[in-house]
């Protein structure tokens, strides 16, 4: 199993990114801010927009350190990565089953009974640990729903019936989503899903961590040796990483949805760390934002037992180890794709 290195977050946003020697140095004008050995990283996610030297970027391809770029409030730009190094025979493969829709819909229905089990599951948990916090029997009854939604998508052979099911439960689960916020509530509130721009303090977090999430997938896809940019339920798209879409639905809830509710429960975000602009767009700050990257490169240093591979494992891992588990079904290893089911 590969070990996942860190990753450098670059937060203020008018900040150069530099090489010297073996060295990436961080310059704030004529200023150097810090300086990090190139070896302890695996990659760098920049939210600055005074930009990276070209040597910088060249020695990031040469060592495979992938080079994120994100807007001030988080929303992805571009990846810089070196060369691909992926076997051809996998990704022509991958390439197949992408353009076959009962093989596409074979691997995306198994994605999506993950997300929806683990949907499931984070609603369990909430009736066991805050039995008198929550409405307890509509809690179940949404449940015994996604239950029978995981019933009906086990047999889906049609994208666009799969796409259906999907839909119907994630607004099931989003119906009851406000109710996990059980602090802060008049600040922190979730109404339903809102983008471009999030329009509430909640949707601006969501968006975020999201946007995390698929960077990540993007980089263990990569590893491995698959096209991120071709997926099975989310179909091609220029510029969009379609399979990573398509792998973190699984993990949406039980890495992206959990760690908000975290934040917000625990207090660790404030109100005042979020600002509403003219068109009604909410971003947060950058003391909001660099409370949200630690928490979350310190929730990929937690350790779980993998559900299939039985090993222990960081949640950093799981990207990588999703990935690896797809790559060997669609080599022929495995009889089918094994999604990630967290309880």
């Amino acid at each position: 199993m590969k070990k996942l290195l860190n990753t450098l977050f670059v937060t203020m946003p008018d900040t150069y990114l530099s090489l010297d020697g073996e060295n990436i140095v961080v310059k704030n004008e004529d200023s150097i801010l810090a300086r990090y050995p190139l070896h302890n990283l695996e990659g760098i996610c920049t939210f600055g927009y005074a930009g990276v030297s070209p040597a910088l970027m060249g020695s990031c391809a040469e060592r495979n350190i992938a080079l994120t770029f994100m807007t001030r409030n988080g929303r992805f730009l571009a990846r810089v990565i070196g060369e691909s190094r992926g076997n051809v025979v996998l990704r022509k493969e991958q390439y197949r089953i992408s353009d076959h829709e009962g093989r596409s819909a074979a691997v995306a229905r198994n994605m999506i009974l993950g997300k929806i089990y683990n949907s499931k599951w984070i609603l369990e948990r909430a009736t066991r640990d805050y039995p008198l916090r929550v409405d307890v029997n509509r809690m179940k009854q949404i449940t015994a729903s996604l239950t029978e939604s995981m019933r009906l998508v086990r047999d889906v052979q049609n994208l666009e019936i799969l796409r259906g099911f999907e839909g119907s439960a994630a607004v099931q689960y989003n119906s009851v989503f406000d109710d996990l916020i059980l602090q802060q509530k008049e600040c922190f509130y979730f109404h339903g899903r809102n983008k471009r721009p999030p329009l509430d303090n909640v949707n601006a977090l969501l968006s975020f961590v999201y946007t995390l999430l698929a960077s990540d997938m993007c980089s263990a896809l990569e590893a491995v040796g698959l096209d991120a940019y071709v997926g099975f339920l989310h179909r091609d798209r220029p510029g969009r990483a379609s399979l990573a879409l398509d792998m973190m639905e699984e993990l949406r809830g039980v890495f992206a949805d959990r760690l908000v509710l975290s934040l917000i429960n625990k207090r660790i975000i404030q109100p005042k760390g979020f600002h509403k602009k003219e068109n009604g767009a909410v971003i947060m700050d950058e003391d909001t934002r660099k409370l949200v990257l630690k928490a979350w490169q310190e929730k990929k240093q937690d350790k779980i037992i993998h559900p299939y591979l039985g090993d222990k494992i960081s949640w950093g891992l799981v990207p990588y180890a999703q990935s690896l588990l797809l790559a060997r079904y669609i080599r022929g290893d495995l009889d089918e794709y094994p999604p990630f089911l967290w309880k």
